[in-house]
């Protein structure tokens, strides 16, 4: 199984620093769900591992995520695109629990739900927390710069000098489907 999983926000959509609160604040990056379906076109199955501390936090529902997730559920099927799965973490850092990434409780779901390994399995990240989560893992780290991603190679130059940095998920994807070079 071809296999590619994904930090929402900051890869997939815009990330806030105040939360994605509602589906209205749910605001596609250009290019993200093309990217997406380019890889479903290519025979990869897309999976999302985001951590969600708004909802341990009071800030919106589980109700409410899921309705943000049904809006880019939908506006991926318009583009010819579908993620095949969503595994979310609702609680917070003072829950020390074993689903918040860095923790991998996250990818040991997606590891039985998929039935597959996942080492070496690309997973995209804006954040030091992805990098992080993703060496733990085993997994392969890819950073881009949409959400955090900037801003976390300012300030983690040493921690991610090894790890392969894109301008976005669009620009990722168009160089892991690039043909070999002969």
């Amino acid at each position: 199984m071809k296999l590619i999983i994904l930090d929402r926000d900051g890869v997939i959509n815009y990330d806030s620093d105040d939360y994605i609160k509602s589906p209205e604040e749910w605001l596609p990056i250009p290019g993200s769900l093309e990217a997406i379906a380019r890889l479903n076109h290519a025979g990869y199955n897309v999976v999302v591992a985001t951590n969600q501390s708004g909802i341990g936090r009071g800030y919106y529902s589980l109700e409410t995520l899921n309705q943000i997730h049904h809006k880019m559920h939908k506006r991926l099927t318009e583009v010819g695109g579908v993620i095949d799965g969503i595994f979310f973490c609702p609680h917070t850092p003072d829950d020390h629990c074993h689903c918040r990434k860095p923790a991998i409780g996250l990818f040991q779901q997606i590891a039985e739900r998929m039935r597959c390994k996942l080492e070496h399995v690309p997973f995209i990240g804006d954040t030091l927390t992805d990098v992080t989560a993703a060496r733990v893992a085993a997994l392969s780290p890819v950073l881009v710069r949409t959400g955090k991603g900037q801003l976390t190679l300012d300030k983690s130059r040493a921690a991610t000098a090894d790890v392969p940095v894109f301008d976005n998920l669009e620009s990722y994807v168009t160089d892991l489907l690039s043909p070999e070079p002969n």
